[in-house]
């Protein structure tokens, strides 16, 4: 016959987890009646011992002890805080008290750049274009028209993986990627972080951003590229803002340009912004050279496009004034909540 009664379990359960008042004592709660030599299971392994007649009733009032159990400790548990980790637990809330100023964030100054820019070419009528940051020496420097002997594929200028492997110089192997999987028309930018092997100092840094425009066409032509440039850089720094070309040289466009735009400081008037020449370089662009157009399969007879770079830390230290391109990855909080 068992001993111990189902009706006596059950209240010293009852109050044994009503008089709790922390996770330690319900955990000693449980072990008491549900462990391994607790009361309800000795209960259980009493059936035996019951007459057959009983052994039906036995079982199923153990079973339903057992439930219990866990029912009221599970309960309990979560009125106590314990239905998280200990760690996460936080008291309930007290309204009454003053409220504290919390620390908001809030985007990197280059991100707000670059959105500013991307939106701007979005408004144009530019799709994005991405690659990879680590490139083949084919797209990054052979099918962009540069020669051999050109000083900015040698080690002390190109950061190389192998011998035909290297972080991204610049972004305009995205355009020769997306020319090879494209037909004309295509009006395309990309943006994203280039890689040089400089001297870190005030205005150079290894690493940094640059985003380039792409257009092609049946007749694209400087003047396209111009009105292009004007409306980026007037809704970039103003209406009011002019530019100027420059005649300049790269490998990849013909004829190729500096770009100029007023100061924004000084009106060209010349301040400490443009060093007193009331002009400040932007960018540069070009014409797509035809020998682009001729690596990813387009005729030169056919088609024409321009092409703009730019990089997107000098205009973002041109446009709020920041001397030092070293700030944007220091992650000093006090110069980052300035913006």
């Amino acid at each position: 016959m068992i001993a111990m009664d189902p009706d006596e379990l059950e209240r010293s359960l009852r109050e044994d987890v009503a008089r709790c008042e922390n996770l330690e004592e319900l955990e000693a709660i449980r072990v008491k009646h549900a462990g391994r030599k607790g009361a309800i299971t000795a209960l259980l392994r009493g059936i035996k011992e019951a007459s057959p007649e009983e052994r039906p009733r036995f079982g199923a009032e153990a079973n339903r002890l057992k439930q219990l159990c866990e029912t009221l400790i599970e309960e309990k548990r979560k009125a106590l805080g314990g239905d998280m980790p200990p760690d996460l637990y936080v008291p309930p809330v007290d309204g009454t008290l003053p409220a504290t100023n919390g620390l908001a964030g809030h985007h990197h100054v280059l991100s707000r750049v670059l959105r500013q820019m991307t939106d701007i070419l979005h408004g144009m009528g530019y799709s994005p274009a991405r690659g990879p940051d680590v490139e083949l020496e084919y797209y990054n420097f052979e099918a962009l028209n540069f020669p051999a002997e050109h000083p900015s594929r040698d080690l002390q200028d190109t950061f190389y993986v192998t011998d035909d492997i290297l972080l991204r110089t610049h972004t305009s192997p995205v355009q020769v990627r997306f020319m090879e999987n494209a037909q004309p028309p295509l009006k395309i930018y990309s943006a994203g972080r280039v890689y040089r092997n400089e001297a870190i100092d005030q205005s150079h840094s290894a690493e940094f951003h640059q985003i380039e425009g792409l257009y092609v066409d049946t007749a694209v032509s400087m003047g396209d590229l111009r009105n292009d440039i004007a409306v980026f850089v007037q809704e970039l720094f103003g209406p009011r803002t002019q530019i100027r070309f420059k005649p300049h040289f790269f490998p990849f466009t013909e004829p190729s340009v500096d770009v100029d735009m007023s100061c924004f400081g000084c009106k060209g008037a010349g301040c400490a912004i443009c060093g007193l020449t009331g002009w400040i370089e932007v960018m540069g662009a070009g014409m797509v050279h035809p020998n682009v157009f001729r690596a990813v399969g387009y005729d030169p007879d056919r088609y024409s496009g321009f092409a703009f770079g730019l990089g997107v830390d000098r205009l973002g230290m041109i446009k709020h004034g920041i001397n030092d391109i070293r700030l944007f990855l220091d992650n000093d909080l006090r110069f980052l909540h300035q913006f």
